[in-house]
């Protein structure tokens, strides 16, 4: 119905919004200005968004429905000018498109409503490292990161996490070099340094879940993952030995998932069958089906010392080129009974991600290494990057490619992030 231009306001009434079907809900009250028609004698009645308390008009829904049959149809205000394009814009006629994808990223909401890929602090697992000293000391390559006193700063750090949703941690110890020696052994000590941090997280925090690293370079004199032969060789079946007696201390201390890392041959099955024999039946395992040959590793190292001595770890760790051996890696780990795959690192290795996703039904993990996070640090530090943004991109990059949980040393930073958006 037209309005005449010429007419006057005579009265102003007011209806609440919440009565009133696809209003806005952030609209308090609209107010319905009664309007003489030149043409008629019928008012109309114009509707408009204002602020302040709502009163009703006292009308019945039938009278209200009475009305609008009878051609008493409320205006609302009207349809906004189309916006204007800058000067220079050539006039065109529209492409003939049957399909617009960007219609549904043209809002906010319409982004949210059909974003595909979530991410959440129950993703995450958070690397800490741990050592025998009461100080907490940082680690120069990983700005952010320290070498956390057992007793007093790892607890600190957990509580923090936890504050913000991140209820599970992985542990890595940094051992002292007298405990070292060619076969690891240190990592079967129940006394030692995971066993007893483990006992005091589970001590203070039931509920927590701890992930522990299954491998023998942190305590290894050769600084690799097995047991190194004269002549270079790293022995598969006698670390395999070794790595299930670390692992059930570790399962002993309460730990609830082992993470063998250490790339052997058949080690997932005969660790499960060392748990299984000792009454481990509840720990899962966690492995590190395909774990890469990478040059990302080195701030990792740094932290825990434990860069090998001699050589590299080539002959175990698979080759950045390779991406159908992950499958075989991750056949075999699954037939011998993991509970989780994990692929390291995880930026740079989002096909495998996807691969392992797409062709195994087990929880897929990803580890975002100390490199990933260390590049990411320095470029924030440099201004180069947007650092909380550029975090969350590869925190959510890894959760599309098939990741449903993340190793990353961003854990509370980005949980931090997460809960300040919901507020």
């Amino acid at each position: 119905m037209a309005l005449n231009a010429t007419c006057s306001f005579p009265s102003i009434k007011v209806i609440d919004c919440k009565s009133s079907f696809g209003l806005r809900s952030s609209v308090n009250q609209v107010r319905v200005a009664s309007l003489p028609i030149a043409t008629s004698q019928r008012r109309s009645l114009v509707v408009r968004a204002t602020n302040g308390h709502a009163k009703k008009l006292g009308r019945s829904d039938a009278e209200c429905e009475a009305a609008v049959a009878a051609g008493d149809v409320p205006e609302a205000p009207p349809v906004p000018p189309k916006p204007v394009a800058p000067a220079g814009t050539p006039v065109i006629q529209p492409l003939n498109l049957n399909r617009r994808p960007r219609r549904n990223r043209a809002s906010p909401t319409a982004r949210a409503a059909f974003q595909e890929t979530d991410i959440s602090p129950a993703n995450f697992v958070y690397p800490l490292f741990i050592h025998e000293g009461e100080e907490d000391t940082p680690i120069g390559a990983m700005p952010g990161c320290y070498r956390l006193g057992w007793r007093h700063g790892l607890l600190q750090e957990v509580a923090k996490a936890r504050a913000v949703g991140v209820n599970s941690i992985v542990l890595f110890p940094k051992v002292p070099e007298a405990l070292k020696n060619p076969t690891g052994d240190e990592a079967y000590n129940d006394n030692g340094l995971v066993p007893r941090t483990i006992r005091l997280l589970k001590d203070k925090y039931p509920d927590l879940i701890i992930y522990t690293d299954v491998a023998l370079d942190p305590y290894s004199s050769d600084g690799h993952d097995g047991i190194v032969r004269e002549d270079g060789v790293i022995m598969n079946d006698e670390t395999v030995h070794q790595l299930c007696k670390q692992a059930v201390s570790q399962a002993r201390a309460g730990a609830d998932v082992v993470s063998p890392s250490d790339m052997m041959d058949g080690r997932v099955g005969a660790i499960r069958a060392a748990l299984d024999a000792e009454g481990f039946q509840h720990v899962s395992i966690m492995s590190y089906t395909a774990k890469y040959a990478s040059s990302f590793y080195g701030p990792f190292r740094e932290a825990l010392d434990s860069n090998p001595r001699f050589g590299d770890k080539k002959t175990y760790q698979m080759n950045p080129a390779n991406y159908r051996e992950a499958l075989i890696e991750a056949r075999e780990d699954e037939a011998e009974g993991a509970d989780i795959l994990l692929v390291k690192p995880g930026l740079p290795y989002l096909d495998i991600i996807r691969l392992l996703r797409d062709k195994s039904p087990l929880p897929i993990a990803a580890y975002q290494v100390s490199g990933e996070y260390s590049m990411i640090k320095a470029g924030g530090a440099l201004k180069m990057i947007d650092e909380e943004k550029v975090m969350m991109e590869s925190l959510m990059c890894l959760r599309r490619a098939g990741a449903d949980i993340i190793l990353t040393y961003f854990a509370l930073q980005a949980a931090t992030y997460l809960c300040n958006q919901k507020r």
